[in-house]
């Protein structure tokens, strides 16, 4: 038993989870929040990305009097080569998500589908239409067919540009062209990056980078914007939607399920079979009043945006979730599912079941789904966590009261509904309102929850003082979710918490200031209504001339250092809360911070307390607005016809 944390309320914000890791340190559970008081003393030559051991002649660490590896390698080139592996791993977590969904899609498409559907014909069509495929008097399977193919075809490119790439404005493309980083297929990608920091290959430092950032596209514009157009069409575009968020969701009275990890298909399934009334039914003959199925992480946020099923917590509230003593069965797939999950179970009464072939966890159990009878295999697993009702110890039992009302499911089609309606949808209210200085600015915080630091402070102190200060919020994946427990995830909320300007839009459009749009994979959706921003005129002609901002606060995984890679190859700037492994070559600092303004238009800023960072925001903000000619405050004027005839348009 590692040492327990005493001052709980410096690790964590939420009244829900400061109870349920007292009842964890009163109880002797081991967390998260212990492991990383027996983990304070980090190693340095990790920390500053200068240890090398992708060969055997080494580890290598480099220090002032050992400037090289064995084979030579300088700080720099083993810096940058760490870097790229770490854009590798999460580009190839957001790729093989969208891979599965693609095949799903194709599988459906050859009458496979096994209880899946195509559930929004709408945006298969409009999918379709975006890459120049007939769709008029084809049928859905048809479509989808032949879209699948053109999917599976951007992983295996191997001389042809990714295709989804075109879906960027032209100006951002033809700067990765310029500078050699337009991506071939996914799949080149990932293992020509991997080749390149084989021993003895690219040694450098600037080759590397320009390569991480060209995987990096591959990812954002490639494997993420591919898994989430393919989960709209397989599961339905979210649209706004009521829910509840935090550890007081779970009902004492209830079977609990909890979902956790990243992958939708399986929860979708589960959303639909807690409510088959034979299922219902089952649970009361159990002796429970019914399910709750609630979800942690992206899990979460994939089923809360398309059914409202409600949020247990963030990724590190996984552990808290077990500790409540109310879970019957915790349902596990890929990422950020940690290993400590079946240790925590041992205490209670919770069954931890792995569903992915390519993620086993020891102690857990595992579940394959028959996809061929997909609902009827969800059905078993409930009736699973049914059956482990009656083992549950009342004593044990400790769900915190706190939870808070949030409305998610911002999809970028749902948010030009909201601006224009159903025939006049588009993002010009909102350019608009940036241009009459109403809305500051836009940013997008994205990213995990982090142990090292007092869990969602940093995130919400910060989305606190944008907001007041006008500036538009768009949140993903556990960012999200710390919003959703703090409480402004509501249109309520603009009204007590908004500046002015920003509190007008949202009162005008029934919108909250902050933005749920998605899991971590959906940061494309950020860059798509970046795209719109631009088409719709009045803001520059290409990213990079928006007033937006990227920010990961807590940040913790090889996925966030992908995403921040292709927001700024996209020409968006983006603000960390703590730094990447690199400060042991200057030469890697300076291109990371500086070098890169030249090529991309945007740069990597690290802020590692709130206030440091929404300075910084704002000035970003302030210098794209300044270059635009929008920092003058237009008011707005009925105009009688004298006026209009003035007007040459």
């Amino acid at each position: 038993m590692t040492k327990q944390p005493k001052n709980i309320d410096e690790y964590v914000t939420d009244a829900a989870s400061i109870e349920a890791l007292k009842k964890a340190r009163d109880e002797c559970i081991d967390t998260c929040f212990s492991r990383v008081e027996t983990q304070r003393t980090q190693c340095k030559f990790g920390k500053e990305g200068v240890c090398c051991r992708i060969c055997y002649m080494g580890p290598c660490r480099i220090t002032p009097k050992a400037p090289h590896g064995v084979c030579g390698a300088d700080a720099a080139t083993i810096v940058a080569r760490n870097y790229l592996r770490e854009v590798v791993g999460g580009t190839s977590a957001h790729a093989d998500h969208g891979r599965h969904l693609v095949l799903r899609l194709k599988h459906i498409a050859a009458g496979k589908g096994g209880g899946f559907e195509i559930k929004d014909e709408e945006a298969l069509r409009y999918t379709a239409r975006l890459y120049s495929i007939a769709e008029a008097g084809r049928s859905k399977e048809e479509i989808a067919r032949e879209l699948a193919d053109l999917f599976l075809k951007d992983f295996t490119a191997q001389e042809e540009k990714l295709k989804t790439t075109a879906l960027a404005p032209l100006n951002r493309q033809s700067t990765w062209e310029n500078q050699k980083v337009m991506p071939y297929g996914i799949d080149r990608m990932v293992v020509e990056s991997m080749h390149r920091t084989h021993m003895g290959v690219d040694h450098d430092y600037r080759s590397l980078l320009l390569q991480a950032f060209r995987t990096a596209l591959a990812d954002g514009w490639g494997g993420s914007r591919i898994a989430t157009m393919v989960s709209d069409i397989l599961f339905g575009s979210p649209q706004p939607v009521r829910s509840d968020a935090n550890l007081g969701v779970l009902e004492e009275k209830n079977v609990n399920i909890v979902v956790h990890g990243h992958e939708p298909e399986l929860s979708e399934m589960l959303a639909a079979a807690s409510c088959a009334p034979d299922i219902i039914e089952c649970a009361r003959a159990a002796g429970a009043e019914g399910i709750t199925l609630a979800g942690i992480c992206c899990t979460a946020n994939e089923i809360l945006m398309r059914h409202g099923i409600p949020v247990a917590g963030n990724f590190l509230q996984q552990e808290l979730a077990v500790v409540t003593g109310a879970i019957e069965m915790m349902v596990i797939d890929v990422q950020c599912c940690m290993p400590s999950l079946p240790e925590v179970a041992k205490a209670y009464h919770t069954e931890i079941v792995s569903t992915s072939e390519i993620a086993k966890t020891i102690g857990a159990v595992h579940f394959t789904l028959d996809e061929d009878n997909a609902f009827e295999s969800a059905k078993q697993l409930i009736k699973r966590a049914i059956d482990n009702f009656k083992k549950r110890d009342p004593g044990k039992v400790g769900i915190p009261s706190a939870k808070k009302p949030l409305i998610a499911g911002f999809s970028v089609a749902a948010i030009k509904y909201m601006l224009g309606g159903r025939f006049r949808a588009s993002f010009r209210p909102l350019n608009d309102a940036i241009m009459q200085n109403r809305i500051f600015g836009v940013a997008g915080i994205v990213g995990c929850s982090n142990p090292r630091s007092k869990v969602d402070d940093y995130t919400n102190t910060l989305t606190g003082q944008l907001i007041k200060n006008n500036v538009l919020v768009l949140k993903t994946g556990c960012a999200a979710i710390a919003s959703a427990k703090k409480g402004v995830l509501t249109p309520e909320a603009a009204l007590e918490k908004a500046g002015p300007g920003l509190r007008e839009v949202c009162e005008a459009i029934g919108i909250p200031p902050v933005l749920h749009m998605g899991s971590c994979v959906d940061n494309s959706r950020i860059l798509e209504a970046g795209t719109e921003v631009v088409l719709e005129g009045g803001l520059g002609d290409d990213l990079s001339h928006i007033p937006a901002v990227g920010v990961a606060p807590e940040w913790m995984s090889e996925k966030a250092v992908a995403i921040g890679s292709y927001f700024v190859a996209s020409g968006i700037d983006v603000v960390l809360g703590h730094p990447f492994h690199i400060g042991g070559s200057q030469a890697v600092s300076d291109f990371m911070s500086e070098e890169i303004k030249e090529l991309f238009g945007a740069s990597f800023y690290v802020c590692e307390n709130p206030q440091s960072a929404f300075e910084t925001i704002m000035e970003i903000l302030d210098k794209r607005r300044e270059k635009l000619g929008i920092n003058k405050k237009m008011e707005r004027k009925l105009m009688d016809m004298k006026d209009r005839r003035k007007l040459d348009v």
